[in-house]
């Protein structure tokens, strides 16, 4: 096996609302081998953006991690120091955000920004920072980046910003890239191009990226192994592979169904999956996608699946696993 970059273990996380405790994450395994690229995916409200974050401790204020490890080339961020962490974030691990119009200091010039990310290369001169920054832009596709260092990101249209972004995630060529939904606020055009982009970079500078997203046809695109999460715990994980062509859990089943990409005939509606994600504030007594599934048996209303291993790369969370 392939050493892995990122390793999480038994996390769980809770949010302290006004309302009572979300039980945002709970018990997430996840594995990011070296070199690869590690889809993850679920819906809106599953913990996908509460892992990323928890895997760099950018967690919010109100957030509580009950237990479990974060492992980033063997070390465990949750239990390093504040300046231990700084350090690490952007050397070891860093992150592109979904959202471009806001990963950027918009009072700010772009060379400014991007030198300012080097300031512990203190043996530098700032000259030599600028250089490095060009050298990145260029390596993003953004032409004459020399002249570019001193616009600013309004100059900028979003998916040149989001060029930007991954430049600047890249610059210290940090061990593991987290993209948290990096072409969700971008057109169809500009979604290929980043992802296009992501698979050159990830070719050149032999890192591994964490993909975080909700569509199903980037994720087969670019992923070599994919986890899907819903309401806070892992229920299948696999090689594309397994996911795509032999998917056991009825929930990546359904998300597959829900596949535009995958309807081979004309209709005049596209499927959904009835229901919506269980609220938090009470974690299910049993089988999280129980309320939804329309394989359910009885007993997964009150006892929790627990993850079977169907090959070395293949696992799932599902009781019709282990009938």
């Amino acid at each position: 096996m392939t050493p892995s970059v990122l390793s999480v273990r038994d996390l769980s996380v809770d949010f302290i609302t006004p309302r009572g405790r979300i039980h945002a994450l709970r018990q997430v395994n996840l594995e990011v081998p070296r070199g690869s690229v590690v889809g993850l995916v679920g819906e809106s409200g599953s913990g996908k953006s509460t892992l990323a974050a928890a895997a760099m401790r950018l967690l919010a204020g109100n957030a509580e991690i009950l237990g479990g490890t974060v492992g980033l080339d063997g070390t465990d961020v949750l239990q390093l120091p504040e300046a231990a962490l700084a350090a690490l974030r952007g050397t070891k691990v860093s992150m592109v955000f979904q959202d471009p119009m806001n990963a950027l200091n918009p009072v700010l010039t772009i060379g400014r920004q991007m030198t300012d990310i080097q300031h512990r290369e203190r043996t530098l001169a700032l000259a030599d920072k600028r250089r490095r920054a060009a050298e990145m832009l260029r390596r993003v596709g953004i032409a004459d980046a020399i002249q570019r260092l001193d616009a600013y990101p309004h100059e900028f249209s979003g998916g040149m910003r989001q060029r930007i972004a991954i430049a600047m995630a890249l610059l210290c060529n940090p061990a593991l890239l987290i993209a948290d939904e990096p072409t969700t606020a971008l057109d169809v055009t500009l979604e290929a191009q980043i992802v296009h982009l992501l698979r050159e970079l990830k070719r050149e500078f032999q890192g591994s990226i964490l993909f975080v997203s909700h569509n199903l046809g980037l994720v087969a695109e670019l992923c070599d192994h994919v986890v899907i999460l819903y309401a806070g715990t892992v229920v299948e994980s696999g090689t594309v592979f397994d996911i795509f062509h032999h998917p056991r859990h009825p929930y990546t089943e359904a998300l597959l169904q829900c596949d535009p990409a995958r309807i081979a005939k004309t209709r005049t509606e596209l499927p959904t999956i009835p229901g919506d994600v269980p609220d938090l504030l009470r974690a299910p007594e049993g089988c999280v996608f129980a309320p939804r599934c329309p394989k359910a048996l009885p007993r997964c209303a009150t006892t929790p699946p627990i993850s079977a291993t169907l090959t070395p790369t293949h696992g799932a969370a599902c009781h019709l696993v282990l009938a």
